[in-house]
């Protein structure tokens, strides 16, 4: 189901709970959300909806995904970059990294790793941070 975009500042910047099996739900909406704005978003965290659980979803070259957990476990090539928020006006700048790797659980809760780069390993941080009340 879409759902609402959540643009107090003061919620978004609330570390959220980790996500659990019963999250399932979260995921979809998300998924459906970001669906609806795909044409000004490519990605979402949980807490951009008003449900404050580690749960994100993104654009993977084309391919919506889902995480649950997501840990940036290792990160290397730092650069500068502006980024905007879906939940949020304007532009803030920020450091990324080129490179990372996440662990996360899957849809079936399975735990994972995997390895990103480039614009994708750049919305994965950005949801991330929204995971760890990080707001940019």
């Amino acid at each position: 189901m879409r759902r609402p975009i959540m643009t107090s500042a003061a919620f978004l910047s609330q570390p959220s709970a980790l996500a659990t099996r019963n999250d399932g739900k979260v995921a979809q909406d998300l998924l459906d959300t970001l669906a609806a704005h795909a044409n000004e978003c490519v990605g979402m965290a949980a807490n951009m909806i008003g449900i404050a659980k580690q749960v994100i979803v993104f654009d993977d070259n084309g391919t919506a995904r889902a995480m649950f957990n997501p840990r940036i476990t290792a990160q290397s090539e730092p650069y500068r970059t502006r980024e905007g928020c879906l939940s949020l006006i304007g532009e803030r700048e920020t450091t990324r990294y080129r490179r990372i790797t996440v662990a996360f659980d899957d849809m079936t809760f399975a735990h994972r790793s995997e390895d990103f780069a480039g614009w994708t390993a750049q919305i994965i941080q950005h949801e991330i941070d929204h995971c760890n009340g990080i707001v940019i």
